[in-house]
């Protein structure tokens, strides 16, 4: 006996902005489950703008992936047969193994997830997941936040910086400031979120927009663009100000190396710290993160939108439109109906 699955696979390593060319749907036939392993139908599907990285060859923090290999990435699934005892059958699991509509599995390589009443099963790539643990330990572990600061997040209106804006907020910040790439954006910011202040970086150079929103400076800057906005977060934090670098997506389709900031004088000058960061040096957080976050959902005080895109077949379009800024909040794909 086999399981059939559907499969993105990476046709062609992208030069510049990827294309759908670039990438293949096809169908493969695994053999059943042997012992300790798993089936999972995937309900939803996580794409993340670090798996622009994982399309280049060369080394990296994540491996790339090989021509004709299978996608990998975050994804939530019901386990539809079970030969691992410690991963019952109806188990909602998340998984590494996104790009797909069913897997077989170890079960080893699953996480059961735990009963969150009323908590969709997209939360947990989103809020309740990696970018939601990203969020929480770039602003707390990594930036330093205290209660009174001043934050600037770029890229604010993604999965990411949506959760630091509210999480600072929350936590007392003075002001918050964020980017984004449009004026519905903005307005979602300054309206639902309650961020003090955010500018739409095509209205000006950055520098200008920054200024305005935060005459007299920032202390955190979390970065979540890089390019343009690394060098105007610069030139506004303050003496001993920090910066959490979480990603740089402005250069990710790059296909020489962008200018770097032309002030770095100034981390001389202000004693500031920048400090990049991998979420998965920070697993250590993970309970506390979850526990918090969640009582914040159920209290109404944590906002959360999704862009949703329904059907294997929308993963790449949906991926590409999320490296284009298409997206407020977190972009998923959903796969499939609960299957109970």
């Amino acid at each position: 006996m086999t399981v059939t699955t559907r499969e993105w696979e990476l046709a062609a390593r992208p030069h510049g902005e990827p294309t759908p060319d670039d990438f293949r749907l096809v169908e493969r036939e695994h053999p059943d489950p042997g012992d300790g392993q798993v089936v999972v139908r995937m309900l939803v599907m996580s794409v993340d703008p670090y798996m622009r990285g994982r399309m280049r060859g060369g080394p990296s923090y994540a491996a790339p992936w090989e021509i004709g290999e299978t996608m990998r990435g975050g994804a939530v699934g019901r386990v539809v047969e079970s030969r691992s005892p410690a991963v019952p059958e109806g188990s909602l699991v998340l998984t590494d193994a996104a790009w797909r509509d069913v897997a077989v599995l170890d079960g080893a390589h699953v996480r059961v997830l735990p009963d969150l009443p009323g908590i969709p099963p997209s939360y947990h790539l989103g809020v309740l997941g990696m970018p939601g643990l990203t969020a929480w330990a770039g602003l707390f572990r990594i930036a330093g936040f205290t209660p009174g600061d001043a934050v600037f997040v770029s890229g604010a209106a993604g999965a990411v910086g949506s959760l630091v804006g509210q999480f600072a907020l929350l936590d007392g910040a003075s002001m918050v400031v964020g980017s984004a790439g449009s004026p519905e954006k903005v307005a979602w910011l300054t309206g639902e979120l309650g961020f003090t202040a955010a500018f739409d970086y095509h209205d000006g150079p950055v520098a200008e927009l920054l200024a305005d929103a935060a005459p007299n400076g920032i202390d955190v800057f979390f970065d979540n663009v890089g390019g343009e906005h690394l060098e105007a977060a610069i030139g506004r934090l303050k003496l001993h100000g920090r910066a959490a670098i979480c990603g740089s997506i402005s250069t990710y389709n790059a296909v020489s190396a962008p200018p770097g900031p032309r002030n770095l004088g100034q981390l001389v000058a202000n004693r500031l710290t920048l400090r990049g960061f991998l979420v998965g040096d920070h697993t250590d957080l993970r309970e506390e993160f979850i526990e918090k976050a969640s009582l914040l959902l159920r209290s109404g005080q944590l906002v959360v939108r999704e862009t949703v895109r329904d059907g294997l077949e929308q993963a790449v379009p949906a991926f590409l439109d999320l490296l284009r800024g298409a997206n407020t909040g977190k972009m998923i794909v959903r796969l499939d109906g609960d299957p109970d």
